[in-house]
């Protein structure tokens, strides 16, 4: 008899790809942001981003594009 394991995904969906994506997308404008001066503009654009990430990424687990 062969030994079941659990299956750990590590993300690999199309949910973790996308909120991780825009996310990234937010951290790397805000990383520019703060050296060039600061310009506070883009850094608020990037928190945004951010969080869009989290929140689109998490709309789509619940709809089904996610594990877990």
């Amino acid at each position: 008899m062969s030994e079941t394991h659990p299956t750990y995904h590590h993300g690999r969906s199309p949910a973790a790809w996308t909120g991780v994506s825009i996310s990234g997308a937010g951290f790397l404008l805000g990383s520019i942001a703060a050296v060039m001066g600061p310009n506070w503009t883009l850094v608020w654009v990037a928190v945004g981003l951010v969080l869009a990430g989290l929140v689109i990424g998490t709309i789509m687990k619940v709809a089904g594009y996610g594990n877990g």
